[in-house]
């Protein structure tokens, strides 16, 4: 039995993995048939009217009359649509909407999904996953098993009851097909549930008695969950609870800082498999398609179109944009995408950087307002996140969550940056873990260095180590739980950092 369905999903999956294959190759007829697709869909709107996708035949017409837009520019047609007015940014009817907050501003975002984005970008992105590990590793008994995914909440759209929104998992949870459901853990019911602590319970009592062979979710809220099942379970490893486990899915944030931690829990010799994953609310992007790289292959048949901006370009009223055919590898772009869920020219607040143009892979590198640049010093994620883990390996340290703000000069202090560290297991040395996340970051960034040199801008890091928890309490209040929300990273103000240090005051 078991020889036969390898057959079977082999014959699919190598099928599929052709054509991928011609993504090295065809990469430009890829993108060209999907920007016409998109503007022969999109003629049919308020917006494509308003901008006369009637007559633009080339990507120059496109750029020219179009703008590139941020959410603020769009939020007025996707209000309409929520009120119920179809046809204004897509031509098919939208009834899903995916809520996100964001993790540099508060307010919560809407972002529709229509039935072509679900379908050719979300569910294939599902599937391909699937198929790219499964080609990895043609062993694998994972789906003799259960799926664990940790999904959002969602709710009926108070102004338009035909509609709902929620977020993106919960929205693809709600309308994956059966076959989708029987290979995934735990119901629905429980997986969509508002009270993060409520469902982090009952999720614990209902898959410590399944057969898990696979996890999907963000690195932080996992962790959360394998910790709470430990606890309940008296047992010192999730190998103890689940044997066949094999894999860990992960996306949203960087798992760097987070692998030798999800080693340690769960315990398996040799460790798990890791798959990465780019996926938002906005779309399907890439997906880690050769397991021993650390990139990303980006999928170009998931109906988006893809522009790329240099970061010195991405806050300008008109940015000058290029198509993927002319991006450079190893350089930083601001991702503006048009899908088949009506965004268009849509500016996603991602920034990436190109490892391979044959075929095209990936690295996201940061947020185009995640990041502190105070003194010149072009701080981004990916600088932040290789400090952190290599600190964590010179001084045997551990981390659950972390974030960093400047300190600003005044008359008689120089300029700084100040990190909030959540330990799992303490640096042997704090000092040492200070001096090798400075010395790392002065390494991969030139500007953040020439900033440091002499403490000429920048004095040496000043770090504190919170208490455990520090930052499942801080999002809590927050009212920020839950698989799809993300502890700030870096930020060019103090707001976070002197939020979570005025939590611990009554404790000091």
């Amino acid at each position: 039995m078991n020889r036969w369905i390898n057959r079977v999903l082999g014959w699919w999956i190598q099928k599929r993995i052709r054509q991928i294959e011609l993504f090295a190759t065809r990469h430009g007829d890829l993108q060209r048939k999907t920007f016409h697709n998109l503007l022969q869909n999109g003629r049919y709107t308020a917006w494509g009217e308003q901008y006369g996708y009637a007559d633009i035949k080339q990507l120059a017409q496109f750029q020219a009359r179009v703008p590139v837009s941020g959410y603020e520019e769009l939020f007025p047609y996707i209000q309409r649509m929520m009120l119920g007015e179809q046809k204004v940014l897509w031509p098919s009817p939208i009834y899903w909407f995916s809520k996100s907050s964001g993790t540099t501003n508060a307010r919560s975002k809407f972002i529709p999904v229509s039935n072509e984005s679900m379908q050719q970008a979300h569910f294939q992105g599902g599937k391909d996953v699937i198929g790219l590990f499964f080609h990895n590793c043609p062993d694998t008994q994972f789906y003799w098993g259960k799926g664990l995914s940790i999904g959002g909440s969602f709710q009926a759209n108070p102004d338009n009851p035909q509609s709902h929104y929620g977020d993106v998992s919960a929205v693809i949870m709600q309308n994956l097909p059966r076959w989708a459901q029987w290979l995934r853990t735990p119901p629905v019911e429980v997986a969509t549930l508002e009270k993060w602590e409520e469902k982090i319970e009952k999720m614990v009592e209902i898959t410590t008695k399944q057969n898990v062979t696979s996890i999907l979710g963000v690195p932080t809220w996992a962790i959360v969950l394998i910790q709470r099942i430990l606890e309940v379970t008296g047992k010192k490893t999730l190998m103890e609870v689940w044997p066949n486990l094999e894999v860990f899915i992960h996306g949203a944030v960087s798992f760097q800082p987070y692998r030798a931690l999800v080693d340690q829990l769960v315990g398996k010799p040799g460790g798990l498999y890791y798959q990465e994953t780019y996926n938002a609310s906005e779309g399907f992007f890439a997906i880690q398609d050769d397991l021993s790289r650390d990139d990303m292959l980006l999928m170009l048949d998931y109906g988006i179109f893809y522009e790329f901006a240099t970061l010195d370009e991405i806050d300008k009223p008109f940015p000058k944009t290029i198509p993927l055919e002319e991006v450079e590898l190893m350089k930083n772009y601001a991702l503006i995408i048009s899908t088949n869920g009506g965004l268009w020219r849509y500016k996603i607040g991602d920034t990436v950087k190109f490892t391979s143009k044959n075929p095209y892979r990936i690295k996201i590198t940061g947020r185009t307002k995640h990041f502190i640049n105070v003194f010149g010093e072009e701080l981004i994620i990916e600088n932040a996140e290789t400090a952190i883990s290599q600190a964590c390996g010179a001084t045997g340290a551990i981390i659950d969550n972390y974030t960093a703000a400047p300190i600003f000069m005044d008359n008689t202090h120089k300029g700084g940056h100040e990190w909030v560290v959540e330990f799992k297991q303490p640096p042997t040395h704090l000092e040492t873990f200070v001096q090798v996340l400075d010395q790392t970051l002065r390494q991969v960034n030139s500007d953040y260095d020439a900033k440091r040199y002499h403490d000429m801008a920048l004095q040496l890091p000043v770090l504190h180590s919170v208490p455990q928890g520090t930052f499942y309490q801080w999002m809590k209040q927050r009212g920020k739980l839950g698989g799809q929300n993300k502890v700030p990273r870096l930020s060019n103000s103090r707001e976070y950092v002197e939020d979570i240090l005025a939590q611990l005051k009554p404790y000091a």
